[in-house]
């Protein structure tokens, strides 16, 4: 038996006493004590066994310290990962998570321990976190009374907040925690939730035939939502392959807030509730669009939230399919990978249509329009046709002219979609579009 063979056994034990031993087979001696007395065989009467025949215990001195106290953490990947206990785990691990001060404690002992027995590290990578301050940055003590007790905070606000700011900081340094940074995280939570919420109300009874599967067919601003979920997808891939956290949680966030809530949903609002007709469920070509585009947004949200927002993922899943199982026993969204030339326009469309929201809120303020319906907007350039720009800026009405202005609209408003249109005859009546859908 060679020192490896025995490495290998004391690893199983565990911990052993510091003995002298001259062979592998006195060494595996001691090992087969410690398996069968423990530690405590370490003692004044089985000291002359342990030293061997040709030694006198008189000539020593028995010493009970410890080898090493992270001796047998450093053992944890053999009966772990091979114990056969979880047959589905692997040798060596893939990560190993721990604080800053483990670089002189488990991955050190881990890493010395496994060279020792195979010749290499029991990880491929090791992963290294700051500590949890408090508000202030303080260290937390108990004799200064600053200690958070995360189950006092999970019955507060949750267990998926709490979940939410652990992977929102930049866990690579030390970082706070307290009431309002948690209300931020919190509110930050609230903006997501509401996210699914309304994805789930918008899919409510979305089914196959319905779908577009035509990319192509769609409508361009369907095909650019699609080209930045593409983006979105492939960034959050490398996020996770970095372990950049932070970026990830941030990156979800900011595209449900800002490129859904703000932009895609507030723009296709109309769509949805206008676009079908309620007796008889027939919907126009670019309401389908918008669905199929949704039911792809739903499926890569709720998968990508699912390591974030545990419960909230499970219980966003669970009330679109009640029978689909567990949103954790998916896989990654399979995202379409499309294409987009128009990313300069898109960019400078969004741009203006700040620009205009920030015009008409003044109007609003003093009461001259009471939304952005009523509003008819003039711009010096025309990026797109007149009727997409109005509903891009949710207005009235768009025309070119020699600045960014304006004004309250003359037209009428239509008694159903509530948008004020040259089309509609008389207060309370139906625009084409409305005629439409009700009558096709």
């Amino acid at each position: 038996m060679n020192k490896r063979d025995v490495l290998r056994r004391i690893e199983e034990v565990g911990v052993v006493p510091v003995v002298r031993a001259s062979s592998a087979e006195e060494a595996m001696q001691i090992v087969e004590a410690v398996r069968a007395g423990g530690v405590d065989a370490w003692n004044d009467d089985n000291a002359a066994a342990m030293l061997g025949p040709d030694r006198d215990p008189a000539d020593y001195e028995r010493v009970t310290d410890i080898l090493d106290v992270w001796f047998d953490s450093g053992c944890t990947h053999v009966f772990t990962l091979e114990s056969g206990r979880w047959p589905d785990q692997r040798w060596p691990a893939d990560l190993y998570l721990e604080g800053s001060d483990q670089h002189r404690g488990w991955f050190q002992s881990s890493l010395l321990e496994s060279c020792g027995t195979r010749g290499r590290a029991p990880y491929d990578a090791v992963l290294t976190h700051g500590f949890t301050m408090d508000a202030k940055g303080m260290k937390m003590s108990k004799s200064l009374g600053n200690t958070v007790n995360p189950l006092d905070l999970m019955k507060e606000h949750g267990a998926d907040i709490l979940r939410l700011w652990a992977l929102s900081v930049d866990f690579t340094e030390d970082h706070r925690i307290g009431k309002e940074i948690l209300a931020g995280v919190a509110d930050q939570y609230r903006k997501l939730r509401n996210s699914f919420r309304y994805l789930l109300g918008a899919l409510e009874g979305f089914s196959e035939d319905e779908r577009v599967g035509d990319v192509a067919a769609m409508p361009e601003l369907e095909r650019y939502m699609l080209h930045l979920t593409a983006e979105l997808d492939a960034r959050l891939r490398t996020a996770v392959d970095d372990f950049d956290y932070n970026s990830y949680t941030r990156l979800i966030a900011d595209f449900a807030n800002n490129d859904l809530s703000a932009f895609y949903f507030d723009i296709r609002k109309d769509v949805l509730y206008c676009e079908v007709n309620p007796a008889t469920g027939k919907q126009t070509d670019k309401r389908r669009a918008y669905r199929t585009v949704l039911d792809t947004l739903f499926h890569a949200l709720v998968r990508w939230a699912a390591p974030v927002l545990v419960f909230t993922a499970e219980e966003v899943w669970g009330t679109r399919f009640p029978d689909g199982g567990s949103v954790h026993l998916l896989e990654w969204p399979e995202v379409p990978l499309v294409a987009s030339d128009t990313d300069d326009k898109w960019a400078g469309l969004r741009e203006l249509r700040t620009q205009v929201t920030e015009t008409i809120e003044p109007l609003r303020r003093d009461k001259v329009i009471g939304s952005s319906l009523e509003a008819e907007v003039t711009v010096p350039e025309m990026p797109a046709p007149p009727d997409e720009l109005a509903e891009l800026f949710i207005v009235s009405t768009v025309k070119p002219g020699d600045a960014l202005t304006v004004a309250k609209t003359d037209n009428r408003k239509c008694g159903r979609c509530w948008r004020y249109l040259p089309d509609v005859k008389e207060d309370g009546g139906l625009c084409a579009r409305c005629e439409g859908v009700l009558n096709g």
